[in-house]
């Protein structure tokens, strides 16, 4: 199993940028891949972006696009998530996640691991 720690969340204004970070550790061989998600109150949990551990291969959700970018350090075992532009619609928990898929997968049925959750507030 993979343990995944979140941190970087907090209380931004629109506009503003965040980086989170996802720390992992125990079986990472396991999770080929990584992915956000972010879950706003009464609403589904929903893609974000995701990244491959090896090649570096990317993907983002639309509504993301141009403003967030995903990045790892192998070394670190480490994935981050450098939001800008941020806007009220972005808040919500985010979610690391770690699949075993050879794929930046945007499907979260994909992923058998998940962090704790790092709550982002974006206020107008």
């Amino acid at each position: 199993q993979v343990q995944l720690v979140e941190s970087g969340g907090g209380l931004v204004q629109a506009g503003g940028s965040l980086r989170l970070s996802c720390a992992a550790s125990g079986r990472t061989f396991s999770s080929i891949s990584m992915g956000w998600f972010r879950q706003a109150p009464v609403k589904e949990r929903e893609f974000v972006a995701a990244i491959t551990w090896g090649i570096g291969s990317t993907r983002y959700a639309d509504s993301v696009k141009g403003r967030f970018t995903i990045s790892r350090d192998n070394g670190k075992k480490t994935v981050y998530l450098q939001m800008n532009s941020l806007k009220p619609e972005d808040t919500g928990v985010y979610y690391c996640a770690g699949a075993p898929t050879a794929w930046a997968s945007p499907c979260r049925y994909d992923y058998n691991s998940w962090g704790q959750g790092t709550k982002v507030t974006v206020s107008s």
